[in-house]
């Protein structure tokens, strides 16, 4: 029987915006008609950069699965839990750590970029080089047979990869190789031009209402090189225009397009037709992520029943680890 069985988390480190909604959640939502899925909240990955202000991550993750479960996540078809409630995350990565060559974390692309990036905090920790361990045993935990990544992505999947690789030539056949299953995820830039993102506060979130999400499309750049509405646009060089393609219809930016090239339309007009257009498209999320908010205890069942199944199937394949290691 094939196996159809796909792992992806999320670390909960605070409200998702649109950059999560075109860049992870509607994959998941294709992925979960075909696949058996196992998504889960990293609250343990949190730690790797969070560990030194964690009051905000317990809140983070109701907030995440609520806006998972109003998009359409469905926990009869996927299993939604907390890594952290599934012990045997933390069993197996401490075992896979100590067959994991060092030298396979420090050649990790991710590793010393962040560390360039995020200056303000200290990253020189055990926990935060070995985190592709702990993302191998979130994935292998459940033998995996795919994992939904992009591109970039590809060099993390292999180090899982020949971490299962290694365990299996050191103790025999127990977990399979988890392949990358390519996902095509749009870059969503923020108001200012960068990659969205909270960090940068340059974020359109999924929880804002309707006026703040107007008032922040019609925030963003421009044309910088179109000073009067009288001279003639180039949407290539629009930060805007960017989330035309996302929500305004094909026939209705062609012609944006014509009229911004044209100097019959002005940004600020071009930036209300998208305003409104994200603002209905998000609308019946919207009003669902409210109608699901007010059931207090409506995320903590689903997480209490995704991770009990979580367990339960983690728990069998440390049975076969275990065997393996004859310990």
């Amino acid at each position: 029987m094939e196996n159809k069985r796909i792992v992806s988390g999320m670390r909960p480190t605070g409200k998702l915006h649109l950059g999560h909604f075109h860049g992870v959640l509607s994959n998941w939502l294709k992925l979960q008609q075909e696949f058996e899925c196992f998504f889960f909240a990293a609250d343990w990955h949190s730690l790797t950069t969070e560990y030194a202000n964690t009051e905000g991550i317990s809140d983070s993750i109701r907030e995440m699965v609520l806006d998972w479960l109003a998009f359409g996540i469905d926990p009869e078809k996927s299993t939604i839990f907390i890594q952290s409630q599934v012990p045997q995350h933390a069993e197996l990565n401490l075992i896979l750590s100590m067959i994991t060559p060092v030298s396979w974390l420090e050649r990790n692309p991710t590793y010393k970029e962040m560390q360039e990036n995020l200056t303000a905090k200290d990253l020189s920790t055990f926990g935060f080089l070995g985190y592709p361990v702990l993302m191998a045993s979130d994935i292998i935990v459940y033998k995996a047979a795919r994992v939904p990544v992009g591109q970039d992505q590809i060099p993390h999947l292999e180090i899982t990869r020949e971490i299962a690789r290694r365990f299996n030539y050191l103790y025999g056949e127990v977990f399979p190789e988890p392949a990358a299953l390519l996902t095509e995820t749009p870059k969503v830039l923020g108001l200012d031009g960068r990659k969205m993102s909270k960090s940068y506060g340059n974020a359109i979130f999924l929880s804002d209402n309707a006026e703040d999400t107007r008032k922040k499309v019609m925030s963003m750049v421009t044309d910088v090189q179109r000073p009067f509405k009288s001279d003639p646009g180039e949407p290539d060089r629009c930060v805007a225009f960017t989330l035309h393609s996302l929500y305004v219809p094909d026939e209705k930016r062609a012609e944006i397009v014509a009229s911004c090239r044209g100097a019959q339309i002005g940004c600020v007009d071009c930036k209300k037709i998208l305003a409104q257009s994200v603002v209905d498209t998000l609308a019946p999320f919207r009003a669902r992520r409210d109608e699901l908010a007010a059931d207090p205890s409506l995320v903590e069942d689903v997480l209490a029943a995704g991770a009990h199944k979580a367990t339960e199937e983690a728990g069998r394949t440390m049975k076969d680890v275990r065997a393996a290691l004859k310990v």
